[in-house]
Parts: C-alpha cells; structure tokens; sequence
C-alpha cells in the first residue's frame, strides 16, 4: 500500500511480471470495494486498484471537478508505476475513466471490461442537484439512496451491508461532490462507438443505477464486444457475486490471451 507524492492511494497485488487489471471504482466508493473480489481472481495477474481523487486515501480537493483531470490522474498513476499496456476494469464512475482513458491512450489499454456504467448517466441537472444535496448536508442524505442501487434487497437486509454503509459514508463530501459534477459534464457515446478493442460489459440484474439495458446499450458499441448479466446482483455485482464476476472477467482475459486456458 502506498501513495504517490501529490497523487492517488493505490494498491498492488500479484506478481510483478504479471499481466495488469486495474480496478477503477464507482462514485463513493474506494479500494476496499474489490476486497470480495480478489480471492477469486487467478493469482497470475498483477492488480492495481486506487482511490479517485475525492475517495479514500487519495486526496480531496475542493470542486467541482471534471472528467479530464479524473483520467488524467488515472493516466499519470499508471506511467509512474510504468504499466505498458494493461485490462482496464471500470465500474460506474470508474466505467466512464475506463471509455475516455482508452480513447486517449490506445497504447495504455489492451482491453476493457465494463461493469455496471454507460457512455452517459443520467442528465446533468440530476448530478448537480445530488452534489448540491451531499454538499449541504453530507454523505447520509445519499446513502439509502446509493445503497439501494448498490445491493439487491436480499442483501440490504443482511449484516454485511454495514460494511459498504460505512465506507460510504467515510467518503469526503466534497470528493463525492465534485465527481458528481464530472459526471455530469460527461457524454462518451460517440467516441465509444469508435473503440476497438476487446471489451466485456458485466451488469448485476438488480442495478438500480445503472439499469442493464444502458450497460448492454454501452457495450454493443464497441464492435465485437461481449455482455453478462449476474443474477441477483445489482450494482456493486463483485460483492454480491464474487466468484462470478470473477469467473466472467477471467474467461475473458483467456479468450483474448491475456492470460493461458488451463488444460486438464
């Protein structure tokens, strides 16, 4: 675990050989969200997973922000850790970095997966009113909210949301905020109809942020894309449905050689 001098929080697993996945968020939440995840993912890849700026350990600067600086943050964390080429896994939020990051740096993204997001969420005017509610009165007024769209009901009613409730809510206010307002601003549909290259689209059946059809909408508009559904999973699907998610994303680095089929 470490942070760059002036940059975002991150974190390292695998081998240092390894091929790389980097784990890119969704709003208001951080590194700890792919926690669920890990175990189950093979253990040859090199995984790099961070905080946005706003989230986390990563800094919080005062917004609004703008999707620019959010993939430029995320392009100048991965030249300082000297990633060639690497699978970008973004959810949400992170989804949105994932589409421009590629388009930007074809040489710095091999392959996508995108998981619960779009090419545009929702309507400016929905974000600003949200950011403008969480600045007044902080992460609670959102939560329920967020929670909801996060977690299928079998999951809220039990125990372990708690955790998520509170890593929520550790989020600075600020930070969540001014991410909002850079979604906001953010409309990839053109330039993500001209990707090409490897993508997978993952939706939980119960996402109530980003409803399935908008993730397979997103997907299809890269040619010769793949899309999954996980069922009874909804937006956070690699908390709900950890083995998988990670059995979709890992059959899909083996048909695109990133990583061996096993034999035998």
């Amino acid at each position: 675990m470490t942070i760059l001098a002036g940059g975002l929080h991150y974190q390292l697993s695998g081998p240092p050989d390894g091929p790389v996945l980097v784990l890119s968020a969704s709003l208001g939440c951080d590194a700890r969200v792919w926690s669920p995840l890990l175990p189950h993912l093979p253990s040859q890849l090199r995984i790099i997973r961070y905080d946005h700026r706003g989230h986390g350990a990563s800094p919080a600067p005062d917004g609004p922000y703008t999707m620019g600086q959010l993939v430029r943050d995320t392009e100048s964390l991965l030249d300082s850790l000297g990633v060639g080429a690497c699978v970008f896994l973004g959810q949400g939020l992170g989804g949105l970095i994932a589409q421009a990051l590629a388009t930007k740096r074809p040489d710095l993204v091999r392959a996508l997966v995108l998981s619960g997001t779009g090419a545009r969420l929702d309507t400016a005017a929905i974000w600003d009113a949200r950011a403008d509610m969480v600045q007044a009165r902080g992460m609670a007024a959102i939560a329920a909210q967020m929670l909801k769209g996060w977690f299928a009901p079998a999951f809220l009613r039990s125990a372990d949301v708690n955790i998520w409730r509170d890593m929520l809510l550790d989020c600075p206010p600020q930070g969540w905020a001014g991410c909002a307002r850079a979604i906001a601003g953010s409309d990839f549909y053109t330039t993500t109809a001209g990707l090409s290259l490897p993508t997978l689209g993952l939706t939980g059946d119960r996402d109530a942020l980003t409803p399935p059809d908008l993730v397979r909408e997103t997907t299809e508009l890269v040619a010769g894309s793949h899309f999954a559904i996980l069922r009874r999973a909804g937006h956070l699907a690699q908390i709900e449905q950890p083995e998988r998610f990670a059995q979709l994303v890992t059959g899909f680095l083996q048909d695109h050689g990133v990583l061996a089929h096993k034999t035998g």
